[in-house]
């Protein structure tokens, strides 16, 4: 009787989650040892655990810094080359699994990836510069001589009140064994 192939998919608890990352964390470190033995090749494996905790194989008699050094070498269009070749691999892979996987992702090249990446980074750079200047604002009120800039700073503090009653609401709601003087209480304080 042969070994029957497992259905990959991911699983629902988070314990069984790091309990098979345990499992097959040493098995996969020992193959990567194993292929820089064999093949005196420089093998780099990282892996961070469901928990978030780092694991860092280097091959057999290998420095970090030099395999390090060996990928900064490379130049950007070599990266990016690899980077397309990989993600076709996995689009052929996910097709030939009859995956539902979302295609459009993997047939991007690797410009239109950069532009989006771009783009997505001057989006974010003119949030942080929008909220840096509110908080600007709040740290030195007395500063501000712009009308328009007071009513937003109200409008502003006026969504977070909302948001505030509504987690207190909230948080009110799932304790049902406060007494009826707290909840009395609480509605004074709420209106």
């Amino acid at each position: 009787m042969g070994r029957r192939k497992l259905s990959i998919r991911r699983l629902q608890s988070g314990k069984e989650r790091q309990a098979k990352y345990c499992q097959r964390k040493q098995g996969i470190m020992r193959k990567a040892n194993d292929l820089a033995v064999l093949c005196d090749t420089d093998v780099l494996l990282l892996m961070f655990s469901p928990t978030g905790k780092p694991s860092l194989t280097v091959g057999h008699n290998k420095n970090l810094f030099t395999v390090m050094e060996k990928l900064a070498s490379l130049s950007v269009d070599y990266r990016e080359e690899r980077v397309a070749y990989t993600l076709e691999l996995l689009a052929k892979m996910h097709r030939r699994l009859n995956s539902d996987v979302d295609q459009k992702n993997f047939s991007l090249d690797s410009n239109e990836i950069l532009q989006l990446k771009r783009s997505e980074l001057e989006q974010l750079k003119s949030q942080l510069a929008e909220k840096s200047k509110a908080m600007r604002d709040w740290k030195f009120p007395s500063a501000v001589n712009d009308l328009g800039q007071i009513r937003r700073m109200e409008s502003s503090l006026s969504e977070v009140m909302v948001r505030v009653r509504a987690k207190k609401a909230g948080n009110f709601k799932s304790k049902r064994s406060r007494s009826p003087l707290f909840h009395e209480a609480f509605q004074a304080v709420q209106y």
